[in-house]
Order: C-alpha cells, then structure tokens, then sequence
C-alpha cells in the first residue's frame, strides 16, 4: 500500500490533465478487470466478478485528479500568470512547480517583501499578484516552453516522515485510488464496480457522468478528508485526527450519507478491529453528492483518510489510516448488507 501511494501521488494529474495517472491505472488494472472501459470524460470503469453474484450494483469510487494551476498569460517579459484550480492562493509563493506535458521546471513567484507596500504584508495575497518563473528571457522563450491553458502541478517528492506519516501532494484522492487498485488485486466475494473519476476538484464532473453510465443501488465514496488538529483549533473543530483511523463521516457540506451503509460500515469495524472516527465538524464535500442525486437517487456512503494541509502542494496523511481505510472497503465489498 505505501509504495504504491508514493508511486500514484508522484503522478501528475490537474483536473482535467489526469492522462498520466489514468495512464498508470490502466496499466496496472487491465490485467485485473473482468470488464474495462472508459468515458469522454475521462473516468476509468473496471468490473471484477466475484464468488458470488447478485442482483444489485454495488460501486467504489475515487478521484484520480488533484489540485493546480493553469497558465492564463504569458507576459512580455516571459513569466506565467496563472489561475488557481482547487488551491488556496496563499500556500503558493515560493513553492517550485512542473508546467505543461513536458514538465518545464518553475518557480511561483510574488513582489518581495522588502519592495512591498505596508498593506500588502498585511492582507491575504490574491492571484493576481503571483506568476510562475520559468526562466525564460521573453514572451517568445516562454512560449516555445508551454502553451495558454497548461496544467501546472507542484513538486513534491513523496518521503516518509516521523509518527508514520506521508508527506506527498495530490494524497487527495491518490490513496482512495491506491485503495480500489489494492482491493482489485485480491480475490473478490462479490461482483462490484470499481470507478476511478476524473474532475471531482472542479465540480464533482467525472462522479457525475460515472453515476448515469453505472446507475449503481450502492456507492462507496473512498477519500482524503480535512484533517484540522492545529494547535491553535479548538478539539471540537478538528473535524478528524490523523491516526485516529478511518473516518466514517455521517454527512459532509454536499451529502448526508445513507443511514444504513453508515451503520454497516461503523459495525464493520466493530466486528474486525478496525480502528475508526467521525467527523467531529461538518466540511468540505465528495462525488457522494454528484452519485446521490443521479437518476432516482443512489444509496450512498464514504470512508476516508484524514489528510493535513488538503489542497495544498505538500500534505501528510498517516499510513495507518490508508491501512484501516483499505481493510474497511475489503470488509464491505465482502459483507455490504
């Protein structure tokens, strides 16, 4: 589970740019799949038969794209500008960037603090006034480098740190796909649709599509979730604590998620051991709230990692946590009623 984690957030994959990541689930699950296929939008469908069979559709799904840029401008003088895709402008000064299918190394940039004004030292920074350095001398360097529209995704190799931790970018969704990849691997009880999406940063776009092609009776939304034990919040704001386990939300800002399968799945961990949380502050939202409300309504539910630092470019999340969250999504996809 780790090696393939560092190996899929090592990917590059902005919204709407995810070929590399799709590109390696593919070639990792085709081997696998009893049915496989793909959508215009870019989702990865992969059927697998199991021991037994039965008359409901029951899917997991995961995101495979993560947080970025775009280029929007390419200045006279050769910088970047750029627009932000699922990322807080803050994070960004200083943090060294890869634009564009072929990678060129950058650099986002932002006036230096010591020729800024008073007041811009004082006030959140705004993307307007950040660009991406790459090195070129002019808007014709620049150009023969990347295009209007690249993607641009951050650096960040992934390295093991103290406690268990990860630290990686793009934890967000890459461990819910390492978990559909690892579950693919083993033998199966039951038939079960695995789905890997493209565009949830952007507007739950691929979970959409995905849930009027499959029109499943149950999904399981498997994510990265917003872990906020600062020292300086209050315990009843941390929403869920890494190394606390898998966290089982009971809603989110998109969804309240299908009594039933929550109980299911809080029970599951009960029977085997396996360590688990809630949310403790309602936040942020998944495909669950795109997949819910296809067609007549599906059941849905979701297990998580609690991820420090989601939608930035560096996050941590605890191994142990993609461990629980795993042995939970094998438990229900073998006993899910």
């Amino acid at each position: 589970m780790k090696e393939l984690l560092k190996t899929l957030c090592a990917l590059d994959g902005v919204s709407g740019w995810e070929d590399e990541v799709r590109g390696f689930i593919l070639n990792r699950v085709r081997p696998l799949a009893d049915e496989l296929r793909e959508d215009g939008v870019g989702n990865i469908f992969v059927f697998k038969k199991g021991r037994e069979r039965r008359g409901d559709t029951l899917c997991l799904m995961a995101h495979m794209d993560e947080v970025g840029l775009f280029v929007n401008a390419i200045t006279d003088d050769g910088f970047l500008r750029v627009i932000c895709s699922g990322i807080d402008p803050r994070v960004l000064p200083g943090r060294p960037v890869r634009v564009g299918l072929n990678k060129t190394p950058g650099l986002i940039g932002i006036k230096p603090v010591h020729l800024a004004e008073r007041d811009e030292l004082t006030r959140a920074v705004k993307v307007s006034a950040l660009y991406v350095d790459i090195g070129a001398a002019d808007k014709a360097e620049a150009e023969k480098l990347c295009k209007l529209g690249d993607p641009i995704s951050f650096v960040c190799p992934p390295l093991e740190m103290g406690g268990g931790f990860l630290r990686a970018k793009a934890i967000d969704d890459r461990v819910g796909c390492a978990v559909l990849i690892k579950l693919l691997e083993e033998e199966q009880a039951r038939d079960c649709w695995y789905v890997f999406t493209a565009q949830e940063e952007v507007g739950l776009r691929g979970a959409h599509a995905a849930a009027f092609a499959l029109k499943p009776d149950r999904a399981l939304i498997i994510e990265g979730t917003t872990a906020a034990d600062r020292p300086d919040v209050k315990p009843h704001k941390r929403v869920c604590v890494p190394g606390g386990g898998v966290v089982i939300p009971y809603m989110d800002g998109g969804a309240v998620y299908d009594r039933g399968m929550f109980t299911r799945l809080r029970g599951l961990c009960e029977k085997h051991g396996i360590p688990w949380q809630t949310k403790e502050y309602v936040s942020g939202g998944t495909d669950a709230r795109a997949v819910q409300q296809t067609a007549e309504g599906v059941r849905v539910a979701g297990i998580a990692a609690a991820v420090r630092y989601l939608h930035s470019p560096a996050s941590l999340v605890k191994l142990s946590d993609a461990e629980d969250m795993l042995n939970l999504a094998r438990a229900y996809t073998a006993d899910p009623l």
